[in-house]
């Protein structure tokens, strides 16, 4: 229903999700966040769903919070941001991050605020030329959230992270993809379609393996190099013992295209 505030449709193993509020740059507010979380929760349950891709309806992929979906208290004291970050933001980043399947961001316009920030926290992020990536909060006496302290500094170094969320300043997609910010930035026609293409190249892969890579590169930000060694042998062993890994010595072998399922392994270790 195109008055649905967030968009679903599964094909071909991937999860597209649409934000969709184009009149208002796909600000979000409560219902957003509801939806989205609905959206996610399938996402894991399903089987069937081995890739997410989420992407904005119009010229936005989000411009952040709508600002007057927040209730103001009659008294005139200003409202408490924690509450909105910690019910609904945080949440989001989190799921997003533990998803156990790879999530893919197609930034087809404007992504400010916790738009930008939302877009960062998927796993592959693949913006229009024509879009941009705006550290907006300090235009309002705010500090980035959404996982946004974290992931700068991580993606584009202390330096830049600093003056991005300071300055507020916008960062082309172009220049995003050379900092190491996102994966790529395309033509603006040819975004969709390589990222259809990509989410669904990733929802034939070894979704339980790639999973596990997931798990293990997210570790690494505050792990020392022992306890990431014990983390990848614990996690190989798992991924040795699945039914992908076995298809694609099969495969490798048989000089063939495997033919993943993406399951769980049925044995269990330890």
């Amino acid at each position: 229903m195109e008055s649905e505030v967030v968009l679903s449709q599964v094909a071909d193993g991937v999860l597209t999700i649409t934000l969709n509020r184009p009149d208002k740059l796909n600000s979000f507010t409560v219902a957003m966040h509801e939806r989205l979380a609905d959206a996610f929760e399938r996402a894991e349950r399903d089987d069937g769903i081995r890739a997410v891709l989420i992407t904005g309806a119009g010229r936005a992929f989000s411009a952040g919070q709508d600002l007057s979906d927040r209730v103001t208290p009659k008294d005139g004291t200003p409202p408490d941001l924690a509450v909105t970050i910690e019910s609904y933001y945080n949440p989001l980043i989190r799921r997003i991050k533990a998803l156990p399947k790879p999530v893919v961001a197609a930034v087809n316009g404007v992504a400010a605020g916790a738009g930008a920030n939302i877009a960062l926290a998927c796993d592959i992020v693949l913006a229009a030329e024509s879009a941009k990536f705006i550290q907006a909060f300090a235009r309002i006496g705010l500090l980035p959230d959404s996982g946004g302290t974290w992931a700068l500094p991580r993606l584009v170094g202390m330096a830049r992270a600093k003056a991005l969320a300071m300055l507020a300043e916008p960062v082309s997609a172009r220049q995003a993809a050379d900092w190491g910010m996102i994966w790529q930035a395309l033509p603006d026609a040819d975004l969709m379609p390589t990222a259809r293409k990509l989410a669904a190249a990733l929802a034939r892969a070894p979704t339980y393996g790639l999973g596990l890579i997931k798990q293990a590169l997210e570790a690494s930000a505050t792990a020392d190099l022992d306890t990431q060694l014990d983390l990848e042998r614990d996690l190989q062993q798992k991924a040795g013992f699945s039914p992908d890994y076995a298809e694609g010595v099969r495969a490798f072998m048989e000089k063939r295209t495997p033919a993943f399922t993406g399951k769980e392994p049925t044995e269990k270790t330890g």
